[in-house]
């Protein structure tokens, strides 16, 4: 039988350079999103992720280089055509007050929408599929005001599930949570990838969870990609300190394999230096 050959990816951005007015934030950026996987982008603060995320996902327009999706210039794509193929979910959206979870959930099914053509039906399937699988189901007459952080959440992400797209981009869904809270969110949206066969770029900042998470890490540093691959790959102590100036030991978790960050303590004395090696060190959490 012959190799299952990867599918090529949907998503890519080639040579971006991006930023705000006369400030540039990308600096020649190539990054082609791995399909069916969990993608996580990490960095400094003002290391370009969440400008690199707007740009891949059309909200903000690169000065130079281009996005392509499914191999054309996503630019030259209407706006409705774009949402049919692609979610995004910003850094904290903001709901009009008194919409329902039912109310914001449907929203995801504006893109398939036409004034002459309406299918009733698939929508509110879609909308009861979505919030069963981001379980808040229970909570569809609810106010969204009335809700938790965590809950809140949920809802969101519900409406980008509504949308029934397999390519979606998150950027720091789980910032200002509880450690339990971002720990449920991680695995729905692990399963996402995992299960559903979706395509997930996110934006994070917790290094353990990312490492924990992520089918890929991609670590940026003044607007550039540093290193890009698996977490064993990227999660180096080399490339800790390169990116984040963090000294750190990187251990190995028994049971999973993923690398963990633990930074040294002021109390602690550093390791001599010795050669870089590319790999993580060979450790274990006891």
């Amino acid at each position: 039988m012959p190799p299952t050959l990867a599918k090529p990816p949907r998503l890519t951005g080639e040579a971006l350079h991006a930023g705000y007015e006369s400030r540039r934030v990308l600096d020649g950026v190539d990054l082609a999103v791995a399909e069916g996987q969990l993608t996580v982008l990490l960095g400094p603060n003002g290391s370009g992720k969440s400008t690199l995320l707007k740009t891949l996902a059309r909200t903000l327009a690169p000065s130079a280089g281009r996005v392509c999706l499914d191999g054309q210039d996503i630019h030259r794509r209407s706006t409705r055509e774009v949402a049919r193929r692609l979610g995004i979910l910003p850094q904290g959206p903001t709901a009009p007050e008194g919409l329902t979870v039912r109310q914001l959930v449907s929203m995801g099914r504006f893109p398939h929408q036409r004034l002459w053509r309406q299918d009733a039906e698939r929508d509110a399937r879609a909308v009861r599929e979505a919030m069963a699988y981001a379980d808040v189901a229970a909570l569809a007459e609810r106010s969204v005001d009335t809700l938790s952080g965590g809950q809140r959440q949920r809802c969101w992400i519900a409406m980008v599930l509504a949308q029934e797209t397999d390519l979606i981009l998150l950027d720091e869904p789980t910032t200002f949570l509880d450690l339990k809270v971002q720990v449920d969110l991680l695995e729905l949206l692990s399963r996402l990838a995992h299960e559903q066969g979706r395509t997930l770029l996110l934006v994070l900042h917790d290094l353990n969870l990312a490492a924990a998470y992520a089918d890929r890490l991609v670590m940026m540093r003044d607007g550039g990609i540093v290193a890009s691959g698996t977490p064993r790959e990227v999660f180096t102590v080399a490339h800790l300190k390169r990116v984040f100036d963090l000294d750190a030991r990187v251990l190995v978790e028994p049971e999973t394999g993923s690398p963990i960050c633990v930074p040294y303590t002021r109390q602690e004395a550093l390791p001599p230096a010795r050669p870089v090696s590319p790999t993580v060190d060979r450790c274990c959490v006891s």
